[in-house]
């Protein structure tokens, strides 16, 4: 296990990196981001899928950042499980994790510890972005057959729903479905699109450009249209918001007015979204060179504003819509796709499969009798 220290972006702020670490990434934060952290009580799980890591970043004071990293491949969705664990999307699977530590305790220095409990492989399907119904049972977006789809024991996925433009469900990435909001119940509500099309790969090109749209799914209905590669569609206070990745803009969707309100410009391809008492946190990406992401107007926005795209989490204050603290991530990382907002823990870690971790980490739960095994004890499947 490898353990750096990185370069504290301010006097008096320390991050102590820890994890698999092959390729060298560098971490620096804004000095309120650990003060952040400390005073809401949360723990930021952010991935990229570009070098395939999960960074769990938590603040034991607001001098001092802690950050451990696993390596998933090309893990892409992360969200809350429960008040005690995490689901991830990953290339062929959706893994689901539990924290081991009881809340007051620590295991070798760590006050929370994630341990992958459960996986279903569903094939490489592209998988983005992840929640939990409230059955328990994992769902996730399912770009390269464009629907929503629940894990199965069975078989690789069971489709739930799809665009009511997409006529077919075929690995084809018709319409680059991506973004799904969960409601406050956990039902499956919004979902986001770069365009309506029902071809193999016709969101691609010209069409990239103001053909994003968000859906709503249980009107099974478009209700928003104009957006550039919309992503991280998020309910929070009854309110949806949107990251119109394209352009660089956070905003708001009025499902009445059928229309994007922008909130707030960001230097970077936006994409992943947590919301918290009144404020977002961001993922920015810098701009990819190839045909599908470069182009875009974000380029034009950021000439404009005299700014360079930065790959960073920031936290944005909704009511002001500015930037207040940021989290700063390089060397080779140059991507995030999805941020999730754990709770009460300062020192997280995340238990991966390089380096046998996993084989290291034995742990007996409570026995039980011959009649409760042949009942059953409700904890099997995916409840």
């Amino acid at each position: 296990m490898n353990q750096t220290t990185a370069a504290p972006a301010a006097p008096g702020l320390r991050i102590q990196a820890d994890g698999d670490s092959a390729p060298p990434y560098s971490i620096e934060a804004s000095p309120g981001f650990a003060a952040w952290l400390v005073e809401h009580d949360v723990t930021l799980a952010v991935t990229t899928y570009q070098i395939g890591k999960v960074f769990l970043v938590g603040a034991e004071d607001a001098g001092r950042l802690n950050v451990a990293e696993r390596t998933f491949d090309r893990c892409l969705g992360v969200a809350p499980a429960g008040p005690n664990g995490l689901v991830l999307a990953g290339r062929n699977a959706i893994y689901r994790f539990t924290n081991v530590v009881p809340r007051g305790h620590a295991f070798e220095g760590h006050d929370a510890v994630y341990v992958p409990r459960a996986a279903w492989y569903t094939g490489d399907v592209f998988a983005h972005d992840v929640g939990v119904a409230p059955t328990g049972r994992p769902i996730f977006i399912n770009t390269r057959f464009s629907c929503l789809a629940a894990v199965d024991e069975a078989s690789g996925f069971r489709p739930v729903w799809h665009p009511p433009f997409v006529s077919a469900l075929t690995p084809e990435d018709r319409c680059h479905l991506n973004g799904l909001a969960l409601d406050e119940a956990g039902r499956p509500r919004y979902a986001t699109a770069a365009a309506e099309s029902d071809v193999a790969g016709g969101w691609r090109g010209e069409r990239r450009v103001g053909n994003g749209v968000v859906l709503d799914i249980a009107a099974n209905a478009v209700i928003c249209r104009g957006l550039t590669m919309p992503h991280s569609p998020r309910l929070h206070e009854g309110r949806l918001y949107v990251l119109n990745a394209g352009t660089g803009e956070l905003g708001l969707v009025e499902p009445a007015e059928a229309r994007f309100h922008p909130l707030a410009f960001l230097p970077g391809f936006a994409r992943g979204l947590a919301l918290h008492r009144g404020f977002a946190l961001v993922g920015l990406s810098l701009p990819r060179q190839n045909q599908a992401f470069s182009g875009l107007p974000l380029d034009d926005r950021l000439r404009a504003e005299g700014t360079e795209p930065q790959c960073a989490v920031v936290l944005v204050d909704l009511a002001a819509g500015r930037v207040l603290h940021w989290l700063r991530l390089g060397g080779v990382v140059r991507e995030l796709y999805d941020i999730a907002l754990l709770p009460g823990a300062r020192r997280p870690m995340l238990v991966g499969f390089a380096q046998g971790q996993i084989n290291r980490l034995i742990s007996r739960g409570p026995s039980m009798t011959l009649a409760e095994l042949m009942a059953g004890d409700g904890r099997g499947g995916v409840a």
